[in-house]
């Protein structure tokens, strides 16, 4: 094919000249890149180990010899690039080009026509046809060029050049190549004379960069303690010199000098190159201040003894670690009773102090948060002292500061006489005879003093071993073993094991009057009112179950209804409120007085009775009444995991409603902390066991054979896959999902407990019972006057039916989801769920 042969064919073509000089550029490549990849190749890896300064480090030899393969590997590439490289013709580039559009129209441009160029309607024939051709050329666009080169390099050698290079690139330097120039044989150095590097490394725990020196223009230079400085010198020896002062270290002179100089910036002063290239600089040395730490207040002491002492500890490069040292002072003891002799030789406690997790350690505030409750010093002075260590290895003590060793007190007469022996045996092995002798004597007898004989014996166990013991020697590891059994014995007497609900009760009634009494403080009062008002409850609960008994047995007689006491739960929580508004204000005889009032009041009171032949809870009101508590748990373990989704995503979200999560947290009688898992396995072993008690749940559900019934056991099916669901997201981390299969779970639940409570009323209909339906709820009072539903919870006829403050409450939580949902701040994790809860409700 000819491309060009008149003007006319041209006239017809004008409009392919753009896409067909880039086609035939296009093609150039190909050629100049299948034919040069080998030399490419070469000379990227010779320049990557040139940059990295492998020339440097390797013998001389090793150089020589790598400069020979690179230059075989070089003649090699040219050949194969004389002997691959091609011209491509413009003829070509057409052909391509024509190739690339249907029907090769500029094939058709180019030809004339061989018959009937006298004829008319012939040529009309032939000027429509090349006019179809013109505009079909027209859309002509540059073929793109083929680069790949994967068939002639199967072995992708030229991505491996190019990876070394790109790391040269990183880090390296383009000045090491020249350093090369200086070890051909007989150059003598390179035209400039002899070169050097040098490096300025800070320790690794300042943050700070290596510098190059080289790139460092002459001038002062800010240098951490401890900077190791490292000169490299190429070229003629002797050419250049290296001094410094910074090291302080005496310069020594040596017979040939050293190609490499290696020291550490130990004080401010210069350094100097001196000779072809030299450079010098004025160091000024950033001193590494030692670390600081100081107690921050005053110990807080919880109930059960636990310590958290506030401290703050800072830096100018971090702390790395600290400890807390406490040793006994025994000049401040009062050396009565079992401390009058001198105490066995213990070593100081000593305890790390805890780090911040995340973020920097440069200033920081912790609580040293232990228990010594165990420890003999326990409530003994002493003297505590903190110590930081920073990465440098400077220390800081402060200075001992005195204190009561916090431990747990015990308001039990005899559990309090347990722990005071307990801690004169450990004061000292020579008080083994005088505790028998003691001991004896509070047990001397016994059903004056122990609840039961079980403590008794294991108090009597106790004294007969220290009787032996003490007449022929008493170990260590035995004084240990002795030591927890009485600890033992004395959380037993001040708790107690007690099993009667009434009994616990009037337990926690008692240590809160010897807590009072004892002027405990104000943590060990609010510890052990939430026992008390944890001991109600389950007291209540105890006269409700008592409640259905006996209306089972019939035992209650008609006329005893009169006599029964009965209060609301407002007024319970009313008495309660305001005990402890007492004790804290320091009025403890009035406090005192109410607490007397209040256990007088709870154990007059009886359960209120219902009608004669009337029976407890049927099969259905159970089932209803645990499909209640199943749907609770499910809901507090969903509000658990929406917890710690937002404290992953952000851990700061919920400072803003400290009263929200935390209130009900406490409210729940939790220590701060103690409702959160450590992690997402816990949660989904809790909702394992949820599952499980389902099982048991659907296995124990009436209704058989009815349609409500098996819509009952339907829904519940499905709650209990979507609760293994939730289950399996759990233990992935999937907190998002897992959130929605708890909301499914907890759907399904109420769907199945409505279509329960169809069952039942159907039931009743069927067994004639519908008219006694108004005095049978009549007669379902709880222990404290309240009408209870079918399910045990709050009934809806009465005055909360139209509880406006429920509504109003709805309405804030809506406005806060809404709120939130708002804040582009968060993360979209958490903004899907709450416009899912906004589309739900």
């Amino acid at each position: 094919m000819t491309p060009f042969k008149d003007d006319d064919q041209l006239s017809g073509l004008a409009k392919i000249r753009g896409p067909l000089r880039l086609t035939w550029a296009g093609m150039w490549a190909e050629s100049l890149v299948r034919a040069l990849w080998p030399m490419l190749a070469v000379v990227l890896l010779v320049l990557a180990g040139l940059m990295l300064g492998l020339q440097d480090v390797v013998a001389l030899d090793v150089v020589y010899g790598a400069a020979v393969v690179a230059f075989v590997a070089a003649c090699a590439a040219l050949v194969y690039a004389f002997r691959n490289f091609y011209i491509p013709t413009q003829a070509e580039a057409l052909a391509r080009l024509d190739a690339s559009l249907p029907g090769r129209p500029i094939q058709a441009l180019m030809d004339d026509q061989a018959i009937g160029a006298g004829d008319a309607a012939s040529m009309a024939v032939w000027r429509a046809h090349q006019k179809r051709m013109a505009d079909r050329a027209a859309m002509a666009r540059a073929v793109p060029a083929d680069l790949r080169v994967s068939g002639r390099d199967p072995y992708a050698l030229r991505y491996v050049a190019l990876l070394f290079f790109a790391v040269a690139l990183i880090f390296g330097s383009v000045l090491r190549v020249g350093s090369v120039a200086g070890m051909v044989p007989g150059a003598g150095g390179l035209a400039s004379g002899p070169v050097w590097e040098g490096w300025a490394e800070p320790p690794r725990y300042t943050g700070k960069p290596t510098l190059y020196l080289a790139d460092l223009q002459e001038g002062p230079l800010s240098l951490p303690k401890g900077t190791l400085i490292t000169v490299r010198l190429y070229g003629e020896v002797g050419a250049l010199k290296v001094a410094e002062t910074v090291s302080g270290l005496a310069q020594v002179a040596e017979d040939e000098p050293a190609l490499v100089l290696d020291f550490k910036v130990n004080q401010s002063g210069g350094i100097t190159i001196d000779g072809p290239g030299g450079r010098s600089w004025d160091v000024a040395m950033l001193p590494d201040a030692a670390p600081q730490v100081e107690i921050a207040g005053e110990p807080q002491v919880a109930a059960l003894g636990e310590m958290s002492l506030p401290f703050a500890a800072s830096d100018d490069y971090g702390v790395e670690a600290g400890e807390a040292r406490i040793s006994l002072d025994l000049a401040s003891v009062d050396r009565r009773y079992g401390l009058a002799i001198e105490p066995d030789a213990r070593p100081d406690v000593i305890v790390p102090l805890p780090m911040p997790i995340s973020g920097k350690r440069t200033n920081f505030e912790e609580n040293l948060i232990e228990n010594f409750s165990k420890h003999p010093w326990a409530n003994l002075p002493v003297k505590i002292s903190l110590s930081v260590l920073d990465a440098s290895e400077q220390q800081f003590n402060t200075a001992p500061s005195d204190m009561i060793l916090p431990g747990r007190r015990f308001f039990d007469p005899l559990a309090a006489a347990v722990i005071e022996q307990r801690q004169d045996l450990l004061w000292s092995k020579a008080n083994a005879p005088r505790l028998v002798q003691l001991l004896k004597a509070v047990s001397y007898r016994p059903q004056d003093v122990f609840r039961t004989e079980t403590s008794a014996l294991r108090l009597r166990r106790q004294i007969n071993r220290l009787d032996i013991r003490a007449k022929y020697g008493l170990t260590d590891d035995l004084q240990a073993e002795i030591a927890d059994d009485l600890w033992d014995l004395a959380i037993e007497l001040e708790e107690g094991v007690l099993a009667d609900a009434l009994e616990r009760m009037r337990r926690a009634q008692e240590r809160l009057a010897e807590a009072m009494k004892n002027g405990a403080s104000k943590e060990e009062i609010a510890e052990l009112m939430d026992e008390l008002r944890r001991a109600t409850e389950e007291y209540m609960q105890q006269l409700q179950r008592q409640q259905a008994q006996e209306r089972q047995d019939g035992e209650q007689q008609q006329g005893q209804q009169g006599e029964t006491m009965q209060m609301t739960q407002d007024d319970l929580q009313r008495m309660m409120d305001r005990i402890q508004e007492l004790m804290e204000q320091g009025r403890m005889a009035e406090a005192e007085q109410a607490l007397r009032e209040l256990q007088e009041m709870m154990e007059n009171m009886r359960v209120t009775e219902g009608q004669p032949g009337q029976g407890g809870e049927s099969p259905g009101e159970q089932a209803m009444e645990g499909l209640a508590d199943t749907l609770r748990e499910q809901q507090e373990l969903s509000d658990q995991a929406f917890r710690d989704l937002q404290e992953q995503f952000n851990p700061n979200g919920n400072q803003d409603q400290p009263g929200e999560e935390d209130g009900q947290q406490q409210g729940q009688g939790q220590e701060p902390g103690e409702g959160q898992q450590p992690g997402q396995d816990s949660i989904a072993e809790r909702q394992q066991a949820l599952r499980n008690e389902l099982n048991r749940q659907e296995g124990r559900l009436p209704g058989q054979g009815s349609a409500e019934g098996e819509a009952a056991r339907d829904a519940l099916d499905r709650a209990g896959r979507a609760m293994d669901d939730a289950e399996q997201a759990l233990r992935q981390n999937e907190l998002a999902d897992a959130i929605d299969d708890q909301a499914r779970a907890m759907e399904a639940l109420r769907e199945g407990m409505r279509a329960l409570g169809d069952a039942l009323a159907q039931e009743q209909q069927q067994a004639g019972q519908g008219n006694a339906e108004g005095n049978q709820r009549a007669d379902q009072r709880d222990p404290l006057g309240r009408d209870q539903s079918s399910n045990g919870g709050e009934s809806t006829q009465g005055d909360l039916a139209l509880d406006n403050d429920a509504y109003g409450r709805a309405r804030e939580l809506l406005d806060e989801i809404r709120r939130r949902s708002g804040e582009t701040e968060r993360p979209e994790v958490e903004r899907d769920y709450l416009n899912r809860l906004l589309d739900r409700f």
